[in-house]
């Protein structure tokens, strides 16, 4: 079975309008420089393995109070044994949601045809329409840029609650960039969010000095794209 290397035991944020708790799993294809956990994705053997009792013992305590368990990462669809792992979480009696970077389009598939999922957030690390190398610079190797146009599309066409997330790092993506997948995902989506970069524990160690846009700025970015999607926000 996955192990698990981190739990929140409960999250306002990750899941709009529900109490979920997040489960972390271990291990990434990709090598985001701003990824700011990555002992949980490159070395999750240095972190503590949280036992699945954990989280049933959580879902016994706080019946009637935990919505949902979203599952986070790392990236969880590495693990061919994903959809195994989900059915054991739903037999808690709780809905999951599934958080991915959208690299493994027929996993995603797979998951949403079974119904082993009730919600999606997929990042979009960059704009798609400047060629390979942006993308690739963004998740520090090399993507096909076509499982990710098609994990979009099959998100919006599937009828899943999902939202889509772009991660504004200084340097990376910038307002320009931003306008781009909004343009991409605009005839697709309604629920786009822009985080906030956090230099703290980044990845590379340059970007741990790279000061993240201001408030300001971040709230014009939202601005910028609001006309094309109807639910923008930022965190």
């Amino acid at each position: 079975m996955i192990e698990i290397k981190g739990l929140l035991e409960s999250s306002l944020i990750e899941w709009e309008g529900k109490i979920a708790a997040v489960v972390f799993l271990p291990n990434c294809n990709f090598r985001c420089p701003w990824c700011h956990v990555p002992d949980l994705a490159f070395e999750p053997e240095r972190l503590e393995t949280i036992s699945f009792s954990h989280l049933k013992r959580l879902a016994k305590t706080q019946q009637g109070w935990l919505d949902g368990v979203v599952i986070s990462g790392g990236e969880p669809t590495t693990h061919r044994k994903l959809p195994q792992f989900i059915e054991k979480v739903r037999k808690l009696g709780l809905p999951v949601k599934l958080e991915t970077n959208g690299n493994y389009p027929a996993l995603l598939r797979t998951l949403i045809a079974e119904k082993l999922i009730a919600s999606v957030a997929m990042d979009i690390k960059n704009r798609v329409d400047a060629g390979q190398t942006l993308y690739d610079k963004s998740c520090g190797v090399k993507v096909d840029i076509g499982k990710i146009k098609e994990s979009i599309s099959l998100l919006v066409e599937s009828g899943i609650d999902c939202e889509f997330r772009t991660t504004v790092v200084p340097g990376f993506v910038d307002e320009e960039d931003v306008k781009k997948i909004a343009e991409l995902i605009s005839p697709l989506t309604k629920k786009y969010i822009l985080q906030q970069f956090s230099p703290q524990h980044a990845f590379k160690k340059e970007l741990r000095e790279t000061i993240p846009y201001s408030p300001e700025v971040i709230t014009k970015m939202v601005a910028s794209v609001r006309s094309l999607i109807p639910e923008v926000s930022s965190r």
